[in-house]
């Protein structure tokens, strides 16, 4: 007996079970036809802003680059997901495997971590754009841009690897039904069969640490625009200055909030299907703040 338990214990399952929404066929064809439509605007929409930046050389400047990868990064993030949810919704089975689980999640947490770079990254360009003009060309060559990117890139796979690596080195003693719709580390962690104190303390250091960080930066940079916009005399200078920052203020409070209510409050690991619901919260409004930049 004590032998099986053994073997048990330090069996992990080979396949995960999503459990998604638990709702009638007829309201899982809704959240299909809603999802798909929702993934479809993403995709098309940001695909689109990508063409028009890259053909119109007007808006071949750093704020556009930056966008570029905005857009990119969002297409990638969807796409990690919306796929195997929509697969999940139409399945009977919805199984997922336990790389395919990994590589999902990895890819999940890399593009998300790197986006929330990025939003600091734009941020400090606009302080540059409009604080300091007579320096912008210099603090925003293309070198400097491709560094800043190529680092929200880097911290992005460094925040993945270890979440990823922390989170699939847990022992699930053959449970493998995930009360959600993607492979995420509040519904993993629930149903591991072992201590996750550990776990759950680095994912709130590191959400905690790479959201005050950027926030920092953030906040301060558009606190100088603040300041810099009230002294501008005219009323016209002042409402597009305010109009160009509107749109990724948006995109910062909802991309941070969610990151926020996720995986940096104490609640984040024991109510996954309140993880749910604001994982739809920004899947639904992301894609539409985000394309208001042009």
């Amino acid at each position: 007996m004590k032998c099986e338990l053994k073997r048990n214990y330090l069996e992990n399952p080979t396949e995960f079970v999503l459990v998604g929404f638990r709702t009638s066929p007829e309201v899982q064809i809704v959240l299909f036809l809603m999802f798909l439509m929702i993934y479809l605007i993403t995709v098309l929409g940001n695909i689109s802003m990508l063409i028009v930046i890259k053909i119109d050389s007007r808006l071949h400047t750093p704020m556009y680059f930056f966008l570029q990868n905005l857009s990119y990064l969002d297409i990638c993030y969807s796409t990690v997901i919306a796929p195997k949810t929509l697969a999940t919704f139409l399945s009977k089975e919805k199984k997922i495997s336990y790389n395919g689980c990994a590589t999902q999640f990895f890819f999940f947490a890399l593009f998300v971590g790197t986006e929330v770079f990025l939003l600091a990254v734009m941020a400090y360009d606009r302080f540059s754009a409009i604080c300091s003009p007579f320096l912008y060309a210099m603090r925003m060559s293309q070198q400097a841009c491709a560094h800043l990117v190529v680092g929200s890139y880097i911290c992005g796979c460094i925040n993945s690897m270890i979440q990823t690596g922390f989170t699939f080195s847990l022992h699930f003693c053959g449970e493998n039904r995930l009360d959600h719709f993607f492979c995420d580390i509040p519904a993993l962690l629930k149903i591991s069969c072992v201590d996750t104190f550990v776990n759950e303390i680095v994912l709130f250091i590191l959400s905690a640490f790479i959201i005050i960080t950027t926030t920092t930066v953030i906040l301060v940079s558009y606190g100088c625009i603040l300041s810099t916009v009230l002294k501008i005399p005219s009323t016209k200078g002042r409402s597009k200055t305010f109009f160009t920052c509107s749109s990724l203020i948006t995109v910062v409070s909802l991309l941070y909030g969610t990151v926020f209510f996720m995986y940096a409050q104490p609640g984040a690991i024991s109510s996954p299907g309140k993880s749910k619901i604001i994982s739809c919260v920004l899947h639904t409004y992301h894609p539409y703040v985000e394309s208001s930049n042009l």
